[in-house]
């Protein structure tokens, strides 16, 4: 029997709130046809966003944009045999399923639409704890029961199968809740090419196809390093995942649209949001150690080699609580004796609230942007941060913001802040845990009206399957446990690694220094793992990577990122991708959406280590 071409699998969403035309460019523009168009809408805020949605309308809980890209784009898809994937029905994905049939209808299309259950576990958190779940956090070893907060949304990740049996079942549109991101690609994918449960290596290269693309446009130059090397600024055309029968993949974008694909945006993107290279999905476990990432032509990324292993028995349910409440004022000070203004305003503003004690949490920031002698205004200011939680809304209302004005005309010299007085917000807290993947039954309702359960690949029943022993390493929780990683790269042109592949490891180098940002060896691509970060560094050429990989231990991490010195920071090398990865854990705690950190997600934190400067052999720089 012979094997089908790639499919071809885009992207039109990396968020809730990404470009909502982008649907339309990637069926528009060209020439490639593709088959499967997927988007991602949910993270862990976004559940508790979609939450707060439903609270007020109970027909809701979705990514609504999703209907919007739908009507402009649903005709398209019928006539050209466009399958449509997304995650976009986030706590209400049969409400979602009725409602792009009935914008079918409206439009005088027929669409057959599948939808996905079985991943809400909030209505069984009692059970699960009276059963013995306890729930454990990821992060902080504490048992749910220790958190004595209401639990508004719990949902397990579930894997990429149920979208495959959609698919089979002849659905053009399948309809998911909270699946992982990268199973957007893997169900279609094993749904095109007849994947078996136990193709390990094939459904790992699809699960690295779908991390790739699932950010959309993080893959194809956004938000990217090194600018210099985008030479179409246009917004980058979305990302494009042809994923061949054995599971390798060409990363690309629409001819004629902006942004790159190169090993670098590629690379990025793969270190995105990761922790150990093991990195675990329901259906499978991906060595991200084990892939090659090379050229293979203009802006097209050749991703081979990527090993994979059986998954673990267990699934991870992402819980958010509701926090409290919140409010967070911001007072500019300009101009002289900055730290002696921002001390008398703290000491004022909480001494007219009743002290800091009076609530359950503060956070008082000074941001310093000023310099001396600054040429504008705006150069000579730094801005004062507090923020308040409380579980009572009033306190951290109006109370608070209206008493910081009344410094206007009592406090320091200058006073003025960036926003008016604002009211009190809820916020989460986000607490990630594991269960047992059999208490979870996921379903998959199909367009015919039958429902279908979906067994979970994991033990046990992953230990029935007929791979050969030696083709299928056992899972652990270790970095790529029994599989050889890739070494690292040969040397590249350009001064960047033209193509990550096995070849000589560089040798330390030695002689005269310099002192330079460390931005010049390396790319940085940073992100939030709930209440941790993570930051991934690829290195600019095997010298540079020797380097890095001797020099910048967990220590040295800390000494460059401060915030993380008492922080416990964990170390993980890929030399395929000349990458080193750091988790750091607790600097968002308790995640996104309850942290008093300006930049919740640490999406700059990357590109801050990148500034900081080191001493390093000045062959290493132009190695």
């Amino acid at each position: 029997m012979s094997q089908r071409p790639p499919v071809r699998i885009a992207n039109c969403s990396g968020f809730y709130g990404d470009r909502v035309a982008a649907a339309r460019e990637m069926l528009d523009q060209g020439p490639g046809p593709i088959d499967v168009l997927t988007g991602d809408y949910l993270a862990e805020l976004t559940m508790l966003i979609l939450w707060k949605a439903r609270r007020k309308d109970p027909s809701r809980g979705y990514a609504v944009t999703f209907l919007r890209q739908m009507e402009e784009v649903l005709g398209t898809c019928l006539e050209r045999g466009v399958k449509v994937v997304a995650n976009a029905g986030g706590l209400n994905p049969e409400g979602l399923a009725g409602q792009v049939s009935e914008l079918a209808a409206r439009l005088g299309l027929t669409a057959r639409v599948a939808y996905i259950t079985g991943d809400d576990l909030a209505p069984a958190i009692g059970d699960l704890q009276a059963a013995g779940h306890e729930l454990t956090n990821l992060d902080t070893g504490l048992p749910l029961a220790k958190a004595d907060l209401p639990v508004v949304t719990a949902n397990a990740y579930l894997g990429g199968w149920g979208i495959a049996a959609a698919l089979d079942a002849g659905a053009d549109i399948v309809i998911c809740p909270r699946v992982t991101d990268a199973s957007l690609v893997v169900g279609p994918a094993a749904w095109w090419h007849g994947w078996r449960r136990d193709d390990w290596n094939a459904l790992a290269g699809a699960v690295a196809a779908g991390h790739i693309i699932e950010c959309g446009p993080q893959a194809t130059g956004g938000n990217y390093s090194f600018l210099d090397e985008i030479t179409d600024r246009r917004y980058p055309g979305f990302p494009i995942a042809e994923v061949a029968a054995d599971g390798s993949s060409v990363i690309t974008k629409h001819e004629g649209t902006g942004g790159l694909v190169s090993v670098g945006t590629v690379t990025a993107q793969l270190l995105y949001e990761i922790g150990e290279p093991a990195y675990l999905n329901p259906d499978v476990v991906a060595h991200f150690d084990t892939m090659r990432v090379e050229q293979a032509g203009p802006h097209r990324v050749a991703v081979t080699g990527t090993r994979g292993s059986p998954p673990p028995g267990t699934l991870k349910v992402a819980l958010n609580m509701l926090g409290g409440y919140r409010n967070t004022m911001t007072m500019v000070i300009t101009g002289l004796d900055i730290e002696a203004k921002a001390e008398h305003a703290t000491t004022l503003l909480f001494s007219l609230l009743g002290g800091a004690e009076a609530f359950e949490e503060t956070d008082v920031r000074l941001l310093r942007f000023d310099r001396p002698d600054a040429p504008t205004n705006e150069q000579a200011t730094a801005h004062l941060r507090i923020t308040v939680k409380d579980q009572d809304e009033r306190k951290v209302g109006r109370a608070f913001s209206d008493v910081t004005f009344e410094l206007a005309l009592g406090g320091y010299a200058g006073f003025h802040t960036t926003t008016p007085p604002t009211a009190a917000s809820a916020f989460g807290l986000y607490w990630p845990a594991l269960v047992p993947a059999d208490v979870v039954t996921q379903q998959v309702h199909l367009p015919d009206g039958t429902c279908r359960d979906i067994p979970h690949t994991g033990a046990p029943l992953g230990a029935v399957l007929s791979a050969p022993a030696a083709a299928v390493p056992p899972s652990s929780a270790a970095p790529s446990a029994g599989i050889d990683p890739v070494p690292a790269a040969a040397p590249a042109s350009g001064g960047r690694p033209a193509a990550h592949s096995s070849g000589p490891t560089a040798t330390i180098l030695s002689g005269p220094t310099a002192e330079v940002p460390l931005g010049r060896l390396c790319g940085a691509r940073s992100g939030d793992k709930g209440g941790n970060a993570n930051v991934g560094l690829w290195a600019t050429s095997p010298a540079a990577y020797a380097w890095l990989r001797q020099h910048l231990t967990t220590d040295r991490l800390k000494e460059l990122l401060t915030e993380a010195a008492d922080l416990q920071v964990d170390r993980y090398e890929l030399p395929n991708l000349l990458a080193l990865n750091f988790v750091v854990h607790g600097l968002l705690a308790p995640g996104v959406s309850g942290t008093a950190r300006p930049d919740a997600q640490a999406k700059g934190l990357g590109e801050y280590l990148r500034s900081r400067v080191v001493t390093l052999p000045a062959g290493a720089i132009s190695g």
